[in-house]
Protein backbone atom coordinates (compact mmCIF):
# COMPACT_ATOMS: atom_id res chain seq x y z
CA UNK A 1 0.00 0.00 0.00
CA UNK A 2 0.91 3.40 -0.63
CA UNK A 3 1.86 6.58 1.26
CA UNK A 4 -0.04 9.75 -0.23
CA UNK A 5 0.85 12.79 0.33
CA UNK A 6 -2.67 14.56 0.02
CA UNK A 7 -2.80 18.69 -0.49
CA UNK A 8 -6.89 19.37 0.40
CA UNK A 9 -9.20 22.08 1.27
CA UNK A 10 -10.04 21.58 4.79
CA UNK A 11 -12.92 20.83 5.55
CA UNK A 12 -13.85 19.83 1.44
CA UNK A 13 -16.54 17.12 1.45
CA UNK A 14 -15.17 15.91 -1.85
CA UNK A 15 -11.79 15.62 -0.21
CA UNK A 16 -13.02 13.68 2.57
CA UNK A 17 -14.58 10.90 0.63
CA UNK A 18 -11.37 11.03 -1.80
CA UNK A 19 -9.40 10.57 1.64
CA UNK A 20 -11.83 8.18 2.60
CA UNK A 21 -11.52 5.79 -0.50
CA UNK A 22 -7.79 5.87 -0.52
CA UNK A 23 -7.82 4.74 3.42
CA UNK A 24 -10.18 2.30 2.41
CA UNK A 25 -7.68 0.72 -0.33
CA UNK A 26 -5.06 0.62 2.58
CA UNK A 27 -3.10 3.47 1.95
CA UNK A 28 -2.04 5.64 4.38
CA UNK A 29 -3.18 9.58 3.94
CA UNK A 30 -1.23 12.48 5.03
CA UNK A 31 -3.49 15.07 4.33
CA UNK A 32 -1.95 18.80 3.76
CA UNK A 33 -3.68 21.91 3.63
CA UNK A 34 -3.26 22.95 0.18
CA UNK A 35 -4.38 26.83 0.40
CA UNK A 36 -1.73 27.64 3.13
CA UNK A 37 1.13 25.33 1.55
CA UNK A 38 4.02 28.01 0.69
CA UNK A 39 3.75 27.19 -3.38
CA UNK A 40 6.38 27.54 -5.78
CA UNK A 41 6.00 27.64 -9.51
CA UNK A 42 8.79 24.59 -9.63
CA UNK A 43 7.38 22.72 -6.52
CA UNK A 44 3.62 23.37 -8.14
CA UNK A 45 4.49 22.48 -11.48
CA UNK A 46 5.25 18.70 -11.61
CA UNK A 47 1.67 17.59 -10.30
CA UNK A 48 0.25 18.49 -14.04
CA UNK A 49 2.62 16.36 -15.70
CA UNK A 50 1.46 16.87 -19.49
CA UNK A 51 -2.33 17.73 -19.21
CA UNK A 52 -3.36 20.89 -20.61
CA UNK A 53 -3.63 23.82 -18.82
CA UNK A 54 -6.97 24.31 -18.65
CA UNK A 55 -6.98 21.05 -17.16
CA UNK A 56 -5.19 22.33 -14.02
CA UNK A 57 -8.06 24.49 -12.78
CA UNK A 58 -10.19 23.57 -9.88
CA UNK A 59 -13.68 24.60 -11.60
CA UNK A 60 -16.00 25.39 -9.10
CA UNK A 61 -13.26 27.87 -8.25
CA UNK A 62 -15.79 31.46 -7.73
CA UNK A 63 -13.30 33.01 -9.97
CA UNK A 64 -13.47 30.42 -12.66
CA UNK A 65 -16.91 30.15 -12.22
CA UNK A 66 -17.91 33.83 -12.30
CA UNK A 67 -15.66 34.18 -15.64
CA UNK A 68 -12.98 36.34 -14.13
CA UNK A 69 -10.71 33.63 -14.96
CA UNK A 70 -10.41 31.52 -18.03
CA UNK A 71 -8.75 28.33 -17.96
CA UNK A 72 -8.99 27.92 -21.36
CA UNK A 73 -7.07 31.11 -22.63
CA UNK A 74 -4.07 30.68 -20.38
CA UNK A 75 -0.47 29.61 -21.27
CA UNK A 76 1.26 28.01 -18.61
CA UNK A 77 3.26 30.42 -16.65
CA UNK A 78 0.05 32.61 -16.60
CA UNK A 79 -1.58 29.99 -15.00
CA UNK A 80 0.55 29.32 -12.52
CA UNK A 81 1.40 32.50 -11.73
CA UNK A 82 -2.70 32.67 -10.77
CA UNK A 83 -2.08 29.95 -9.09
CA UNK A 84 0.10 31.06 -6.30
CA UNK A 85 -1.74 34.40 -5.75
CA UNK A 86 -4.70 32.24 -5.29
CA UNK A 87 -4.11 28.47 -4.81
CA UNK A 88 -8.08 28.25 -4.94
CA UNK A 89 -7.61 28.11 -8.44
CA UNK A 90 -5.53 24.72 -7.84
CA UNK A 91 -7.31 21.42 -9.16
CA UNK A 92 -7.46 19.33 -6.23
CA UNK A 93 -6.48 16.92 -4.79
CA UNK A 94 -3.01 17.09 -5.37
CA UNK A 95 -1.12 13.70 -4.49
CA UNK A 96 2.25 12.03 -4.40
CA UNK A 97 3.32 8.90 -4.15
CA UNK A 98 7.22 8.81 -4.06
CA UNK A 99 8.39 11.21 -7.03
CA UNK A 100 5.17 10.81 -8.93
CA UNK A 101 2.48 13.50 -8.62
CA UNK A 102 -0.98 14.15 -10.26
CA UNK A 103 -3.65 16.85 -9.48
CA UNK A 104 -7.60 15.92 -9.46
CA UNK A 105 -9.50 12.42 -8.49
CA UNK A 106 -10.58 10.59 -11.38
CA UNK A 107 -11.17 6.98 -9.92
CA UNK A 108 -9.73 4.95 -13.11
CA UNK A 109 -6.76 7.23 -12.92
CA UNK A 110 -5.50 6.61 -9.41
CA UNK A 111 -7.10 3.11 -8.97
CA UNK A 112 -4.42 1.99 -12.20
CA UNK A 113 -1.65 4.13 -10.43
CA UNK A 114 -1.97 3.01 -6.40
CA UNK A 115 -5.28 0.76 -6.28
CA UNK A 116 -8.69 1.79 -4.74
CA UNK A 117 -10.42 -1.07 -2.66
CA UNK A 118 -12.78 -2.96 -4.74
CA UNK A 119 -11.39 -0.51 -8.15
CA UNK A 120 -12.60 2.39 -9.16
CA UNK A 121 -16.20 3.93 -7.95
CA UNK A 122 -19.14 5.19 -9.99
CA UNK A 123 -20.48 8.61 -9.48
CA UNK A 124 -18.89 12.04 -9.10
CA UNK A 125 -15.45 12.04 -7.17
CA UNK A 126 -14.38 15.77 -7.96
CA UNK A 127 -15.66 19.35 -7.54
CA UNK A 128 -18.33 19.73 -4.81
CA UNK A 129 -20.09 16.79 -3.40
CA UNK A 130 -23.08 18.76 -2.13
CA UNK A 131 -25.23 19.49 -5.30
CA UNK A 132 -27.22 22.71 -4.69
CA UNK A 133 -25.55 23.16 -1.57
CA UNK A 134 -23.23 26.35 -0.97
CA UNK A 135 -19.78 26.30 -1.46
CA UNK A 136 -16.83 24.53 1.19
CA UNK A 137 -16.34 26.81 3.58
CA UNK A 138 -13.92 29.61 3.22
CA UNK A 139 -10.24 28.86 3.97
CA UNK A 140 -8.89 30.03 7.21
CA UNK A 141 -7.74 33.18 7.43
CA UNK A 142 -4.89 34.66 10.22
CA UNK A 143 -6.10 36.79 12.99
Amino acid sequence: MADVIFFEKPGCAGNNRQKALLAEAGHTVHARDLLSEPWTADRLRPFFGDRPVAEWFNRAAPAVKNGEVDPDALDEAAALALMLKTPLLIRRPLMQVGDRRDCGFEAERVDAWIGLAAGAPEGKLEGCARAGMPPCPPPKTAD
